[in-house]
């Protein structure tokens, strides 16, 4: 709330006496005290305001009489300032203090003022309600926001704000809040939007009709709640494509808010955690607990996979984990893109607060489908800590039912089903994003995602960050290969969908409603007419079943859809939804009540002729005013003197019979209770629709994976891409011809990726030790083999030419060299730790990815640390492993073990260094890459080449050159010196 300076009459007067007016040194005090904006900043609003006034007439006399009411009480103020000052200062005359009185109030008198306006009050008293909000206040035609919340919304909605009365404001008119809700809360704020609650004709018909109008907070808005077709439309409305909009997201495609709650075992030293999270937009919860380390990797893996946008935590969280959730929360560069983190008391997170809030909230849940009290006593107590103070943030925004369902929760992962991508894994091996910016351009997921409906690109990152250990291939070949016009046409119909899986969720919005269920209804009708084609020409059983299920799922959509009138749908008339009112009486007799009204209104017009003598006369209507008689200005004076002038202009005259006030008056109240009765009635029959919701979400994620399936045949058409071949039970990869998923698009056709084979045994060579020069596509390479294993695995075609490849319980990866500031860790820490967590969690059936493990610390702990952990995984975890190195040391492990490890280096054309004639300067080497892989281990990694590459000069490429030459010669004497000693010792025992 905007902090006022209050100044006293008496303290400004005495500043000012003996002179005409206030001194220079005062006013430029007071001006100090003045809104920091441009002097055109209230004109400009004004201009603003003006050009978007399209609300109705009744808005804008609502408007006009707030205002009013603001510029009587200034006057007042004004007034009582002057005669104040005239009792204590009595020297001065009427003219000094008026002129004094406007100077006071020009400067600084909406800052000093002591009273509040009544809107001001009104406004005090929500933002002592919502603290923590920033409150966009309907008034009339436009929403106003008061005091810090206008500074900030101005800025970042880069409109103006002045100052008024006692707050600064800036406002936005009613048309475009759907836009600029969406712009404040995309940068992390929290807002509400408050309404008038009472409309003109119940207020004139109430005993409060000289009052304030009534406004209270109708909804608050974050990231993860942004629910409602006010802002977050399934469909894409026309306030969307306005010049302007282009930087609000219309459809993200995950919008989670996740609750994480921890507690330490202090017997067992153990930390466990629990999170729940849901999408208010979707009603997908996600539930976990499970056990910690001081790192935190399970949580980090948890919360990649997951990709919230808002993060519900204790106050008392842990260091290590808000550490973690920071560096998540600031890894994008966009604002827009950032996670937004609330903190919660401590208290609501005890287990027996959590519990309590838990129970009674699943006590009076009646409705069918829902969870029951039993299953939740049965979930992890971690679970429960997060699940109750979820419910208590979700009732803010009147959003805590979607927690009642109980077929929409799901345990997050179950190690049997999915192959296990660590958080490292997800972020080495750009599985969701890229590394560069964060974006998903170059990333797997952007070169699997060829989805045509938002439900089904959920499903797909799903698949991605999750793959499954039950392959489709077999539907996806089908696909492929298939010429059916019956798949095609399915496709089509794919490519034309709203959001129907938000849209279940926002059924409570008439106009999406409508929306989602006539596409459900259509969709539902044709899927039914391609039924005989889809059971004679589909062979696969995924493809079969998913479509021949979906026609009865979505029946129900037919029934409820007869019903409505789809032009008052649309257009969200509340009045004309129901088209057929005979199973609605409540509806029919206030029609019927208003319909009498409007006849009797009808009957009165022979009067009115009579009196005006004038038999063709008939109403009119202007500016939303009905009935009404319009008289030439020349004849007025046959206008009976009760009659009520509403308007005129130059040529008419226009007025209400006092019958006309009377009736008009009845009519406006019998049409808002209508209103009111529309609403509630809506709200029963969407009660009743609500009772198939589980059945149609069912038949949306039958789409969903129908969606994703069209989507891996799409990649699977793209050259040189094959089946591959999964054996359940084997441990083994062979990869023949082998490319990067994403570089190779990326290069597109005019540079050709090279291929490469990868041939990995369980029982045999299971280790590649991989060794070659810098920048020789050492880490692309390993990278591939490992994004080859994760498309196979979820069923996708891969680019190879060939590959055959055992199931896998997970992959882990160890790459790049960086520090974390948030974790507190350096380079080396974050090497290592990484290398821990591979350590404990990887198994025979994982892929191990370690890329220069050790590099972070001195060369001989560097290579003591990398030749132990790889020995560690030859011979007892038996992992299938790929390390890269520039330790040529590590290399004599082919030679300990032989059967299960092989030396190869990337190839490379090397160029002799050249020694000039007429000086002593040793040239670098230069190599030409050949990305090809070639068994063997390279003997240096000619780095002095990269250095060359990155135009470091040439003096210092020649001293570190010569440098170079001189440590090997002296490592290379080393060498012959102690194989000489053992020849020498040799000779000696032979001797003896």
């Amino acid at each position: 709330m905007q902090t006022l300076f209050l100044l006293t009459p008496e303290t400004t007067l005495r500043s000012s006496r003996g002179a005409a007016g206030l001194c220079s040194s005062t006013l430029e005090k007071l001006k100090g005290f003045t809104c920091s904006a441009e002097p055109s900043d209230t004109a400009s609003s004004k201009i603003c305001d003006e050009g978007s006034i399209e609300g109705s007439h009744k808005n804008s006399l609502q408007q006009t009489a707030e205002e009013h009411e603001d510029e009587e009480e200034e006057v007042k103020e004004k007034e009582s300032f002057r005669l104040d000052a005239t009792k204590q200062v009595p020297n001065l005359n009427v003219d000094s203090i008026t002129s004094l009185s406007s100077v006071f109030w020009q400067q600084v008198g909406p800052r000093m003022k002591s009273i509040y306006t009544p809107l001001e009050q009104q406004v005090i008293q929500l933002k002592q309600q919502h603290k923590d909000a920033l409150l966009a206040v309907e008034c009339g035609y436009k929403y106003r926001f008061f005091g810090e919340d206008a500074e900030v919304a101005a800025k970042e909605l880069n409109i103006v704000c002045h100052l008024d009365h006692n707050f600064m404001t800036c406002s936005i008119p009613t048309h475009r809040l759907f836009v600029h809700v969406r712009r404040l809360v995309s940068h992390g704020h929290k807002i509400g939007v408050v309404k008038q609650t009472e409309t003109s004709a119940i207020k004139a018909s109430g005993a409060n009709r000289n009052a304030l109008f009534t406004r209270q907070l109708c909804a608050l808005y974050t990231k993860s709640t942004l629910v409602g077709e006010d802002v977050n439309p399934v469909c894409r409305l026309g306030d969307v494509e306005e010049e302007g909009c282009g930087d609000v997201v219309l459809d993200p495609p995950d919008s989670f808010l996740l609750c994480i709650s921890e507690s330490w075992d202090k017997l067992k030293k153990q930390l466990t955690v629990g999170l729940v999270a849901v999408q208010p937009s979707t009603g997908d919860v996600l539930l976990d607990c499970f056990p910690d380390g001081q790192s935190r990797s399970e949580l980090e893996s948890r919360v990649l996979q997951i990709n919230p946008v808002e993060i519900l935590v204790p106050s008392d969280l842990s260091e290590e984990t808000h550490r973690l959730l920071q560096s998540i929360a600031s890894a994008s560069t966009q604002a827009d893109d950032r996670v937004r983190i609330e903190k919660r008391e401590s208290a609501q997170f005890e287990f027996a607060s959590a519990m309590n809030t838990a129970t009674e909230f699943y006590c009076h849940t009646q409705e069918k489908g829902s969870r029951s009290l039993s299953s939740v006593a049965s979930l992890e107590s971690q679970v429960i800590c997060c699940l109750g103070p979820l419910i208590q943030y979700l009732q803010e925004f009147n959003l805590e039912r979607v927690l009642r369902s109980e077929s929409s929760f799901r345990r997050l992962s179950f190690e049997s089903e999915f192959m296990i991508l660590s958080a490292a894994t997800l972020r080495n091996l750009d599985i969701l994003n890229n590394q560069t910016d964060g974006g998903v351009k170059g990333s797997l997921l952007w070169v699997l995602d060829h989805t045509r409906t938002p439900f089904g690109r959920r499903l797909m990152r799903k698949w991605v960050s999750q793959p499954l250990t039950d392959p489709q291939q077999d539907a996806v070949q089908e696909i492929l290969e298939s010429h059916s016009l019956t798949l095609n046409s399915i496709k089509s119909l794919l490519s034309h969908l709203p959001d129907l899986e938000r849209g279940i969720c926002s059924i409570y919005h008439k106009k999406e409603f409508y929306l989602i269920n006539s596409s459900l209804s259509r969709l539902g009708n044709e899927l039914q007419a391609l039924l005989p084609a889809i059971q004679s020409q589909i062979s696969s059983a995924l493809l079969r079943g998913l479509l021949s299920d979906t026609p009865d799922l979505l029946a129900p959509a037919h029934s409820h859809l007869k019903v409505l009138n789809e032009k008052a749908a649309k257009s969200g008339n509340k009045t004309e939804l129901f088209s057929d009112l005979s199973g609605f009486p409540v509806l029919q007799e206030r029609r019927e009540q208003i319909q009498t009204v409007i006849d009797e209104i009808q009957d009165h017009r022979q009067e009115i002729r009579l009196t005006l003598k004038a038999p063709a006369l008939d109403y009119t209507t202007v500016s939303g005013q009905e009935f009404l008689i319009e008289v030439k200005n020349s004849l007025t004076s046959a206008v009976p003197p009760d009659w009520v002038k509403i308007n005129s202009t130059k040529a008419v005259s226009r007025y209400h019979s006092p019958f006309l006030v009377e009736r008009y008056k009845k009519l406006l109240q019998l049409r808002e209770q209508l209103l009111l009765d529309c609403q509630r009635e809506w709200t029963n029959f969407l009660d009743q629709f609500g009772e198939h919701y589980h059945t149609i979400k069912r038949a949306i994620s039958h789409l969903a994976t129908m969606d994703c399936l069209f989507s891996l045949a799409e990649v699977a058409k793209q050259g040189d891409y094959c089946r591959p071949e999964v054996c359940v039970g084997h441990r083994q990869i062979m990869i023949r011809d082998g490319r990067h998923p994403a570089i190779d698009v990326l290069m597109g056709e005019h540079k050709q990726y090279v291929p490469n084979l990868t041939e990995l045994q369980g029982d045999g060579r299971r280790t590649m030790i991989i060794t070659g020069p810098n920048m020789g596509g050492k880490s692309s390479y390993i990278r591939q083999v490992a994004l080859i294993c994760v498309m196979a695995q979820m069923g996708s075609y891969v680019p190879a030419s060939e590959a055959r490849l055992g199931m896998l319980d997970g992959i882990y990866t160890r790459m790049g060299a960086t520090d974390n500031i948030y974790k507190g860790r350096s380079t080396f820490m974050e090497e290592l730790t990484e290398a821990s967590e591979i350590i404990f969690r990887a198994t025979e059936r994982s892929l191990v990815i370690l890329d220069e493990l050790g590099r972070g610390t001195s060369t001989h702990d560097g290579i003591a640390i990398a030749h132990a952990t790889l020995e560690y995984f030859i011979r007892d975890v038996k992992a299938l492993t790929l390390f890269v190195t520039h330790y040529p040391p590590l290399c004599e492990l082919e030679r300990v073990y032989p059967e299960h490890v092989s030396n190869y280096h990337m190839a490379f054309l090397l160029n002799e260094p050249d020694i000039a004639t007429d000086t002593d300067e040793v040239q670098p080497e230069s190599i030409t890459f050949l990305y090809q892989l070639t068994e063997g281990a390279a003997g240096r990694s000619y780095g002095l080449n990269v250095a060359r590459l990155a135009d470091i000069p040439d003096p210092i490429l020649h001293t570190a050159a010569r440098k170079a030459r001189e440590l090997e010669s002296m490592v290379n004497a080393r060498r012959i010196l102690q194989l000489w000693k053992v020849i020498i010792i040799f000779r000696h025992v032979i001797a003896r």
